[in-house]
């Protein structure tokens, strides 16, 4: 059997990300965040971070904790949200934000994760989006070549692990998370329950060990909803 790659703290796994560091996130509106991650990152107070995630969270969580503490430099994301933050930061300059059109942002970090370095797609020509890109045309239609994206780290929340890394994840909280691990150099994955090696159905398993090097349990989750809508009765 492998060597354990479980944490106990989780300051301790964020240490080694220094100011300047692009760390992916996984997570989709406040669904399947890492957000014990993202707390440890407040404490640490790492700086002039390039965040790449589908959108940075509310005010007053998930990844906007890091917007208010002024630690992000630059978004890659492919939504604002409900962020006041976020929006106030990138009017003002204070915030560098480069905007992806969904389906490539996801394409885009599953190519870093597998050792493509770019592609081409069509979504974005003719737009902003494809200001400055190679365009080449493929019979008879024209597409824009997107690089893949590798971060430095990658944090990723799952729903179980075994101590070598083997990830679950649930729901919805199975979107951007599995390429996310894939495309960090180092990937921290928080979980709620940490099994026995042998107990995860290998069938099951949506990111395997190779891809993870630090595995956290957390406790306490929130789960917030970003937006709640409600039928009048």
């Amino acid at each position: 059997m492998g060597k354990s790659k479980v944490l106990d703290s989780m300051l301790e796994a964020v240490q080694d990300i220094q100011d300047g560091a692009t760390i992916i996130v996984g997570g989709f509106g406040l669904c399947g965040i890492p957000e014990k991650a993202i707390l440890a990152l407040r404490e640490k107070g790492t700086k002039d971070l390039t965040i790449v995630s589908n959108n940075c969270g509310v005010d007053d969580w998930g990844l906007g904790l890091l917007l208010a503490n002024k630690q992000i430099k630059k978004m890659i994301s492919s939504y604002v949200g409900e962020n006041k933050i976020f929006e106030r930061q990138f009017l003002s300059g204070e915030l560098e934000v480069e905007l992806v059109p969904q389906g490539t942002l996801a394409e885009r970090i599953r190519a870093g994760g597998a050792g493509i370095p770019g592609f081409y797609t069509a979504t974005g020509v003719g737009t902003p989006v494809a200001e400055g890109k190679e365009h080449k045309v493929f019979n008879g239609k024209t597409y824009i070549l997107e690089e893949g994206i590798v971060g430095d780290f990658a944090l990723v929340k799952a729903w179980k692990a075994d101590p070598l890394g083997n990830l679950i994840y649930r729901k919805t909280s199975r979107n951007f998370n599995p390429v996310a691990a894939t495309a960090g150099k180092i990937t921290i994955a928080e979980v709620e329950e940490i099994v026995e090696v042998g107990q995860l159905i290998p069938d099951e398993i949506h990111t395997p060990s190779v891809y993870v090097q630090r595995v956290l349990c957390g406790t306490d989750y929130e789960k917030r909803i970003e937006r709640r809508t409600v039928k009048q009765a």
